[in-house]
């Protein structure tokens, strides 16, 4: 909403679609309260219908796109090439990656990269726990260039060698037999 005929349409559709809000300012509608998901479709039919958009809305799509694209390349292993992250990102979602850490930071509390490793280690943890791959084949299958590599990156993520961690979950006990 850049003007005041903007302001005038929103105005009218929140009064049409009887939804009450505190303030409605350029660029901003604070409602007075949470709005039911179908009050919210309809909301965002009727902005769109104007030529606006609920940028919140925009965002947690842009976020769930990037924690899919991670999985996917984490799980996966889809070919991207010699791709960086940031590449694929930017590729996938037509935004420039400076753009995408700024709204994936705000909304998760942390970076793209931090989000990318910590799916990377749990799902090292689940070939570990597999015990179907060495710690070498885990590397080659991860695409990490060394086992030495790998138990580095590990270990600072979960604070545990590969060993380490192989050794404590088989160590477990089921509360059956405690």
């Amino acid at each position: 909403m850049v003007c005041d005929r903007c302001l005038m349409s929103v105005r009218n559709i929140m009064d049409s679609l009887n939804l009450e809000y505190n303030n409605l300012s350029l660029g901003r509608l604070e409602l007075s309260k949470p709005l039911s998901a179908a009050n919210f479709d309809k909301l965002d039919k009727e902005l769109q219908k104007v030529g606006f958009e609920i940028v919140a809305e925009r965002n947690s799509r842009i976020v769930t796109t990037i924690k899919a694209r991670i999985i996917e390349l984490v799980y996966e292993k889809k070919d991207f090439g010699d791709k960086k992250l940031s590449e694929i990102l930017s590729d996938a979602l037509h935004y420039d990656y400076s753009y995408l850490t700024g709204i994936f930071t705000k909304a998760e509390g942390r970076s793209i990269q931090s989000y990318h490793n910590k799916i990377k280690a749990q799902r090292i943890k689940e070939l570990l726990e597999y015990d179907e791959l060495n710690i070498s084949e885990i590397a080659d299958k991860m695409d990490f260039g060394s086992a030495a590599y790998l138990s580095t990156f590990f270990k600072k993520e979960t604070g545990l060698s590969p060993s380490q961690y192989k050794l404590q979950y088989w160590e477990r006990k089921s509360l059956n037999d405690i």
